[in-house]
């Protein structure tokens, strides 16, 4: 696992990190899964459970923190990721989990999300995306829909929002992933793979607001239309889609494209294999990007390549800093230069 450094430990469960505070999320609110599937991932990850560290900004995915039986610490809105670079610096043995909201990440803390991605801190970021804010009642956020009505926008928002995995790719991420909030165990999956990637990881998490924005992601999520707007992606696979199993991606060109063939034929050469550690973004970007009608949208790890860890750059330039100084320590350092006595 590179520089995570996983700590033997008793044999943890799912229950071992359910907290004792009353969950407070509305009922039908897609956090309820999510929480669910973070507290099945954490045994899988392997840590011991004091090295796990939740920390959150202001939001209602910010409420995070006191839903899991770990150490954690509630911030203020949009400086999550700046306190979890400190916390992370601080001590490496820790496996550190920022839940965050996209108005939370993208609005006011949207300059410490690009660079806590550019750095490449070993961090985990599970972005809630459910295009407005909740929390605070129905404002329109940085990836509300141009002309969503909300409170703020009553004639309409005339802002074209975020694409949460062109943010990530265009700010040098290492990886991206995305998936639905009413898929328990695919999130688990997608969130491990997250976990074992060497620097920042972003989950991004299609989840719905039932009482300010029910039914935003309807077209990806709605049993009717799913099978044909959903591509999962599975590294080494083809990517194949739709209720026959009968349409693909492919590319030309003009960038990306969807191919239909006979499901009981041969599938196409032109079909593509997915290659999440592909170093180039080009594909990743222009998959990250698609989204229904014209598309299916690409759900499962999209990216995911090695880079160097912001910690283990630090760690090494500490170490050739300590074997060049001359100055060894504070007596070194009172006695250099010019000296006298009084």
């Amino acid at each position: 696992m590179g520089n995570k450094e996983i700590q033997e430990s008793p044999v943890l469960t799912h229950e071992d990190f359910k907290s004792d505070q009353m969950v407070k999320w509305c009922p039908g609110c897609g956090n309820h899964a999510i929480l669910n599937a973070v507290t099945k991932v954490f045994p899988l990850v392997g840590h011991k459970k004091e090295n796990y560290v939740v920390v959150s900004g202001i939001g209602c995915s910010s409420r995070f923190p006191y839903y899991v039986s770990t150490y954690g610490f509630h911030s203020i809105h949009g400086r999550a990721s700046a306190i979890a670079t400190g916390v992370r610096i601080a001590n490496q043995k820790l496996s550190v989990w920022i839940p965050t909201g996209d108005g939370d990440s993208l609005a006011i803390g949207g300059n410490h999300f690009i660079h806590i991605i550019r750095r490449n801190l070993d961090v985990n970021i599970l972005l809630f995306n459910n295009k407005i804010y909740g929390l605070t009642k129905g404002q329109y956020s940085p990836t509300s829909e141009m002309g969503s009505v909300t409170k703020t926008s009553p004639f309409g928002t005339i802002e074209h929002p975020f694409k949460v995995g062109e943010l990530v790719i265009g700010a040098q991420g290492t990886f991206f992933g995305r998936v639905v909030d009413n898929t328990p165990k695919f999130i688990t999956e997608v969130m491990h793979e997250a976990a074992k990637h060497d620097g920042t990881s972003v989950v991004e998490m299609l989840q719905n607001c039932v009482i300010f924005n029910d039914g935003t992601h309807s077209i990806i999520t709605d049993r009717e239309t799913k099978d044909d707007v959903q591509l999962i992606l599975r590294h080494g696979e083809k990517m194949i889609f739709g209720k026959e199993r009968n349409k693909g991606i492919a590319l030309d060109i003009d960038g990306l494209k969807v191919v239909t063939f006979d499901p009981n034929g041969p599938i196409p050469d032109e079909i593509l294999v997915h290659d999440m550690e592909n170093p180039s973004p080009g594909v990743h970007l222009m998959l990250a990007k698609m989204y229904p009608p014209q598309f299916p949208i690409a759900l499962g790890v999209i990216r995911s390549v090695p880079a160097n860890t912001y910690c283990r750059l630090l760690a090494d330039s500490i170490t050739h800093a300590k074997a060049n100084q001359k100055i060894k320590c504070v007596d070194d350092l009172l006695n250099s230069g010019d000296t006298w006595e009084i």
